[in-house]
């Protein structure tokens, strides 16, 4: 293929990012979903199991896993739920705290160094340029 696609850039950008990141993680023994789900927890309050999914954009069976995995590794546990009998809290172990801080610090110099390096200009656009694909695609204007 002589000129990249949009969907080529975007793929092959995303796949070396999450690379990185599964390389960092690795170091901690976690992967960047198992580190994504850790950002995504309120680490004061914890977070309803049913709200993570949908706050993650991931489909119920793949976060099932996760949260296994997070459980297995004593970095969250559940807890029920005070407001609703039914439902269960996840909340963040004194471990997983400590790993959620060391997630978001790397979070925060991928975003550092990208900010160095890419003028804010270029950024804005960026942005604008992935908000614009996301509502084509949240519209059905692309199929």
């Amino acid at each position: 293929m002589k000129d990249k696609t949009i969907d080529y850039v975007l793929r092959t950008t995303w796949l070396a990012v999450q690379k990185m990141y599964n390389e960092e993680a690795s170091e901690h023994g976690i992967t960047m979903a198992t580190g994504f789900t850790l950002l995504s927890v309120d680490p004061q309050n914890g977070t309803p199991s049913t709200a993570l999914g949908p706050k993650m954009g991931m489909e119920a069976t793949s976060l099932s896993r996760i949260l296994k995995t997070l459980e297995n590794l004593n970095l969250i546990e559940r807890l029920p739920n005070p407001n609703d009998g039914r439902g269960v809290l996840i909340h963040l172990t004194e471990q997983g705290l400590k790993n959620r801080e060391e997630v978001k610090q790397n979070v925060l110099k991928f975003n550092s160094v990208i900010k160095t390096e890419i003028s804010e200009e270029k950024l804005n656009h960026f942005y604008e340029v992935s908000d614009c694909i996301m509502n084509l695609i949240s519209n059905k204007k692309i199929f």
